[in-house]
């Protein structure tokens, strides 16, 4: 990959979470359901939205994922690699409990937490994030790497 092609986050992408959910997929929610699905396989910025879903804080597992932890808003909150996105295919043969029937189920990897939220604009669907946002979490973050292009 040339330097070009890095320029401005080429190889990286955002996804805007609503809060709880975002910090847990920190604490380890896996799949991120979404109603369509999502081609892209890379590196994903994870963006805590403005958004707070206070219905859901006190259902056991989102309670038991959040407890001790802020629930940043507005900011990026870490990284992880998107590997794969599949429909739902029933509780038989998704079995996680984060898992929502009847949507598109964005499978994480390496979730890797910053230490130091950074402030940014998020977007609906996948969004590109400008080289200064990028250049900022690298300062955290030296040994995250591109991959080969998606």
């Amino acid at each position: 990959m040339t330097a070009a092609e890095l320029e401005g986050g080429d190889w990286i992408r955002g996804i805007t979470i609503r809060q709880p959910w975002a910090t847990c997929v920190l604490a380890g929610k896996n799949p991120e359901n979404r109603p369509k699905p999502w081609t892209w396989r890379s590196w994903v910025l994870l963006h805590a939205g403005q958004t707070l879903e206070r219905t859901v804080l006190h259902d056991p597992l989102v309670a038991t994922a959040i407890r001790g932890r802020e629930l940043h808003r507005g900011a990026v909150i870490g990284v992880a690699r998107l590997t794969d996105c599949h429909q739902d295919e029933g509780s038989a043969l998704c079995t996680s409990p984060w898992a929502q029937r009847d949507a598109h189920h964005l499978v994480l990897a390496d979730v890797q937490e910053l230490a130091l939220p950074v402030p940014a604009k998020g977007a609906l669907g996948a969004w590109k994030p400008t080289q200064d946002l990028v250049d900022q979490i690298l300062l955290q973050l030296p040994h995250l790497r591109p991959e080969a292009t998606p």
